[in-house]
């Protein structure tokens, strides 16, 4: 088995996150034009952690905050040819370390049921109420 590499903040390329978000949400490949990861991290975001093996690029998430005590982690993907290996609970870990290290105090989350296993059992949320507003 290989050897997982976790980054916070590491460099990546938006081709890179946008391969990976296109397969593991099963949607539409998009370009860096469309969609540039890097610059939507860089100005809206408190960090981000990074999966590698070998050098590919296998795992992202995102982590946004209030700028006081509040984060959030959107976007929690790992390719589909290495999931099932904790990968994607590495990647929350770090996130909630770093995110702790940063002054932040909750860690939020939202999810599909078809994950709701994941977050609770594999990677220690509680659930909470919460609410969406569709504004399209």
């Amino acid at each position: 088995m290989s050897t997982i590499d976790y980054g916070w903040r590491a460099p990546f390329t938006s081709a890179e996150a946008n391969r990976i978000h296109a397969d593991a949400f099963g949607g539409r490949l998009y370009t860096d034009d469309e969609w540039n990861w890097e610059a939507q991290v860089a100005d809206h975001s408190l960090g981000w952690v990074t999966a590698r093996i070998e050098g590919e690029l296998v795992g992202f998430a995102n982590v946004l905050t209030d700028g006081f005590v509040h984060a959030w982690l959107q976007d929690v993907m790992v390719d589909p040819a290495h999931q099932r290996r904790g990968i994607g609970a590495g990647l929350v870990a770090r996130a909630a370390q770093e995110t702790t290290t940063a002054g932040c105090e909750w860690l939020h989350v939202d999810f599909d049921d078809d994950v709701a296993d994941f977050y609770y059992r594999r990677c220690g949320f509680q659930p909470t109420n919460g609410g969406l507003l569709a504004l399209r």
